[in-house]
């Protein structure tokens, strides 16, 4: 059997300590490191302990704009296993100040409910176990 890899998504940001606030207020998620003009790059590293995967917000000191999120379609999408699980998601981002916006995709509002971070980025959390069932 093949060891699974850990992920990382990892992208710019503009506003690293916006961002990073999001995250961590409205979604849980914990810093898992950290990092100071690192070569030029700041960067937070965010998620849940022991989970394969984690996310890296970076900012270049002297590079160009990161920018905003190219479409309302660049979406990450978080799949809670319980209705308990979600609930709590749902109100925890609520508490952080986030409102929820309509997707792109129709969809996603069907199964939960979509953010938007602070660069315009989409967040979908749902509710519902992957794989989801039909």
């Amino acid at each position: 059997m093949t060891a699974i890899p850990t992920f990382r998504v990892a992208r710019p940001t503009d506003r690293l300590a916006a961002v990073t606030v999001f995250y961590r207020e409205a979604l849980g998620f914990e810093r898992l490191a950290s990092f100071a003009d690192h070569d030029g790059f700041d960067g937070e590293v965010l998620g849940y302990p022991g989970a394969p995967w984690h996310l890296e917000f970076v900012h270049e000191r002297s590079g160009p704009a990161a920018g905003e999120a190219p479409s309302e379609e660049h979406l990450l999408v978080l799949y809670f296993a319980t209705p308990a699980e979600y609930e709590a998601a749902i109100a925890r981002a609520g508490a952080a100040g986030a409102n929820p916006v309509p997707a792109h995709n129709p969809y996603w509002d069907r199964i939960g409910r979509t953010y938007a971070d602070p660069d315009g980025y989409r967040l979908a959390l749902v509710n519902s176990p992957w794989p989801r069932r039909a």
